[in-house]
């Protein structure tokens, strides 16, 4: 049975996340002075049980995706965490070796990872996917640098000096921001007219929507804060409705079902992400024991953060994306029979997904 459409046609319901951007914009338009003391306290408990709680079911994309892959739970384990714990080692000694390049690495691979996550399920062609998520992608970090250039190079700088590399000039940045701000904005008038000449106006006005939304919020809150929201309340919270669905728990529309929606998830993530919390927990001690500033705290949070990265998007991108590539045309140009648009992950069984995950995901529950 087909899994009904949820909000605006995404496949998983986007309001929670247009309410809460929306409210933060308006935080940092009316009261810029006080956006991170009111904001402050309920990012940093969204970053816990959010943004690294996002990551804490990504043992069970494997089961869901390739189910003949995690037919013994022993050896699934052994390969899953042998796997996952070599790629973010290999990153490590990626900032060892070359900070600067790790850097420009993790950004590029967030830029990805964010934009590819946001691509509409709607959407009927290859070309069109991908279009969307280098332009999301690419619309989160060029908005930052045309308008708070400053506050964007101190972050960067930071965290290169936490690696001891060299501080980016304002030069450089000045140089990526005027060509990636008009790349952007051209590349978003060719996607949307792209979208209306395929018969898919209600999608482009989606897409409007959204852009103009997280617009707002790039230019209304310096970068930290508006990165911090869109991460949290956005891309997490998306994707951990988007998992649910995977694992059996399809979101719905009410307030009271997205309560259920994070219980459900919570539960199921509880194991790894008390060890990532416990883990965090020491590192972040040991900085304060050596004296750690601000500045090192915020740099700390993205250098962990971009250790687990590139597994997590890995496994999202081969994943769970690989499924809706199947169900994608070509190009609007490609001839051959109209393909249905795939609105959820689980509203159609051959979309690589297992219908019967939770027998599937037995061996591994939480």
């Amino acid at each position: 049975m087909a899994t009904p459409r949820h909000s605006l046609a995404l496949g998983r319901p986007q309001r929670y996340s247009y309410v809460v951007v929306l409210a933060a914009g308006l935080v940092g338009w009316l009261a810029p002075t006080w956006a991170s003391w009111v904001l402050g306290p309920a990012l940093l408990l969204g970053l816990v049980l959010l943004g690294v709680a996002h990551g804490a079911c990504d043992q069970y994309v494997v089961p869901a995706t390739h189910p003949a892959l995690a037919r013994r739970p022993g050896r699934y384990w052994a390969v899953f965490l042998g796997g996952y714990l070599g790629l973010a080692a290999a990153v490590g000694l990626l900032w060892w070796w070359q900070p600067g390049l790790a850097v420009a690495f993790f950004f590029g691979l967030s830029a990805w990872h964010w934009g590819s996550g946001d691509a509409p399920a709607a959407a009927r062609y290859r070309v069109q996917w991908l279009t969307h998520s280098f332009l999301r992608g690419g619309l989160l970090f060029a908005v930052p640098l045309w308008f708070w250039l400053p506050d964007t190079r101190a972050l960067t700088n930071d965290l290169l000096a936490l690696a001891g590399a060299a501080p980016l000039r304002a030069e450089t940045l000045h140089s990526v921001a005027h060509w990636l701000g008009p790349l952007v904005l051209a590349g978003y008038l060719w996607l949307w007219g792209s979208y209306i000449l395929t018969g898919q106006r209600r999608l482009a006005g989606i897409d409007v929507l959204e852009t103009l939304l997280l617009s707002f919020l790039l230019l209304a809150l310096p970068p930290l804060l508006s990165a911090s929201v869109y991460f949290v309340f956005w891309h997490s919270l998306q994707h951990v409705l988007r998992m649910n669905a995977v694992m059996g728990q399809p979101p719905s529309g009410s307030g009271a079902t997205l309560r259920a929606q994070l219980g459900f998830f919570w539960r199921r993530s509880a194991p790894l992400l008390a060890i990532s919390v416990a883990g965090l927990a020491v590192v972040y001690g040991m900085a304060w024991a050596h004296g750690a500033s601000g500045p090192a705290f915020i740099s700390l949070a993205l250098l962990a953060a971009s250790v687990v990265t590139l597994p997590h998007a890995l496994l999202v991108t081969l994943g769970l994306d690989a499924a809706r590539w199947r169900h994608l045309g070509p190009s609007p140009r490609h001839g051959g029979p109209e393909r249905a648009p795939v609105t959820s992950l689980t509203s159609n069984p051959s979309a690589g997904l297992s219908v019967n995950f939770n027998q599937q995901a037995k061996p591994f529950a939480a």
